[in-house]
């Protein structure tokens, strides 16, 4: 890997990374789709009751299944599970106990480590490439965007019912994010006949 591509990748990850804190605190992108919660004591109070400590990503309704349920057992609660959907409310819950630091370091740490790893990832398949055009480069760093984007975000709205707003506001920041990072991508990368 040429310090070339390297030098792309950084330089990707923190256009990403600056893009992203644009995306979530100045524009509303980072608020669509997401309501709180009516009557929020009461509900913290069952969650908290509920809960305790045990933080963790919670569907409901569930399927009342323990972690050794039979194959059969799990057919068997697929069958009743729609009887289920028809007649309570569904969602999902990410439940962290008391103690949780809003906006912590680690959390911007962990989001610019992430995007540092796409965007050296996308720089490096690009330079793989033979695009020899800055439009061609930077619309191969896009299409990697569109496939990250639509990755997880799609299969949340479809599955899991999140808001359509919520998805295309996170789809259009992880595609614009890979805008910024094409542009400079495209840039800096160039094909290997060219170099």
């Amino acid at each position: 890997m040429t310090k070339r591509v390297l030098l792309a990748g950084l330089l990707d990850g923190i256009a990403m990374y600056v893009w992203t804190a644009i995306a979530h605190m100045v524009l509303p992108l980072g608020e669509a789709g997401i309501k709180e919660i009516p009557n929020e004591p009461a509900v913290i109070g069952a969650l908290r009751s509920s809960l305790g400590d045990n933080s963790g990503l919670y569907l409901f309704p569930g399927m009342g299944l323990g972690p050794d349920a039979t194959s059969q057992q799990k057919q068997a609660a697929m069958a009743q599970y729609s009887q289920k959907l028809a007649v309570n409310p569904s969602g999902i819950v990410m439940y962290n106990p008391p103690g949780m630091q809003a906006l912590a370091p680690r959390q911007f740490i962990a989001e610019f480590v992430k995007e540092l790893i796409e965007a050296l990832l996308a720089a490096m398949l690009l330079a793989q490439t033979r695009l020899a055009t800055f439009a061609s480069r930077l619309g191969f760093i896009v299409a990697l965007g569109v496939l990250a984007a639509i990755g997880t975000n799609v299969s949340y709205w479809n599955w899991y019912g999140f808001p359509l707003a919520y998805t295309a506001a996170y789809m259009t920041t992880e595609i614009v994010g890979f805008v910024c990072a094409g542009l400079v991508a495209a840039a800096l990368v160039k094909p290997a006949t060219a170099r």
